[in-house]
């Protein structure tokens, strides 16, 4: 392995090791429940546009329908646990199970999976879920007085989609999935399996997608098929990756850090008479950033780095 390669993988962990202490400690301080809720969603997109990096940016297999995946979590936990009582915790390990499964086997248009749940009675239909709330408990993952679980949940989901990509950065899958995005005939022809490949990749990232639409139904206690397979969020994952440097460890953090909070204002201050004027602002945000710079704001600190060693 090169030794500069080395030396900023163990910088890497060092620093999110770093960053995440410095967020565990972040709700001791800010006692505010709207910026609570802000700071739940912002490491939930985190978490979530990591994992769809996983298969778009380090695999080259750009896809804006892993709302299915959000959705399928999102609806395998509510539906165990308000039919059959099954713990979210099981259920959100059956959705990212089934999630996995469908992106191995098949390449499914999001689109279809709303009509299907918008017509499926015994899944609510187009009225959607409501998740009775019954005790403030780890067990059934449900919290009423404070935030604070579903920040820290949100924080180590965080932390584990970005410890796998680390981890896959450098293993024997990650490379592949680079060779297969530069040329896939070339690797191909250096003995790398393509299809099985962008399986993994899909599995992955389809699985780390379905934890957090598990964890996303739990914490508003309600759920529609718009609500969790709308084309928005599988935009809405994209775009962190897009705005921080597709393909990089970091990019999906510092695009979520910076446009989630945005977002959430922007909504906050318009109210619902300016319904989609978040999305021009923040796509308006990403077209100047990607013009400047085409790899992301990651880009930025390269480059500034570069610069520091000459």
């Amino acid at each position: 392995m090169d030794k500069n390669f080395a030396q900023r993988r163990r910088r890497d962990l060092v620093i999110a090791a770093a960053f995440a202490v410095v967020a565990a400690l972040v709700p001791l301080f800010v006692k505010d429940v709207y910026v609570q809720n802000i700071m739940v969603l912002t490491l939930m997109y985190a978490a979530l546009s990591q994992s769809w990096n996983i298969l778009s940016g380090y695999c080259g297999q750009i896809s804006l329908g892993h709302a299915l995946y959000f959705g399928i979590g999102a609806y395998t936990t509510a539906l165990l646990f308000t039919k059959f009582g099954v713990l979210p915790w099981f259920g959100m390990l059956g959705g990212g199970l089934i999630s996995a499964a469908i992106a191995m086997a098949l390449i499914v248009i999001a689109e279809i999976a709303l009509l299907l749940f918008q017509n499926w009675n015994w899944a609510g239909a187009a009225l959607g879920i409501d998740i009775p709330v019954r005790h403030d408990s780890w067990l059934t993952f449900q919290f009423t007085r404070s935030k604070l679980p579903y920040f820290y949940f949100a924080l180590v989901l965080a932390a584990i989609a970005w410890l796998v990509t680390w981890w896959l950065e450098d293993s024997k899958w990650g490379y592949w999935w680079r060779a297969v995005k530069d040329n896939p005939d070339a690797a191909e022809s250096l003995g790398v399996v393509v299809f099985n490949s962008k399986m993994g990749a899909a599995a992955v990232s389809a699985f780390l997608t379905a934890v957090g639409g598990s964890f996303y139904a739990q914490f508003v206690s309600y759920i529609d098929p718009e609500s969790v397979m709308g084309f928005q969020f599988s935009l809405l994952m994209a775009l962190p990756a897009v705005l921080g440097g597709i393909g990089t460890l970091w990019g999906p953090v510092l695009g979520a850090v910076i446009l989630i909070p945005l977002t959430e204002l922007t909504r906050s201050f318009i109210g619902g008479s300016g319904r989609g004027v978040d999305l021009i602002v923040y796509g308006t945000l990403i077209v100047l950033i990607s013009l400047a710079r085409p790899e992301g704001l990651v880009g930025l600190f390269s480059r500034r780095r570069k610069e520091a060693v000459r």
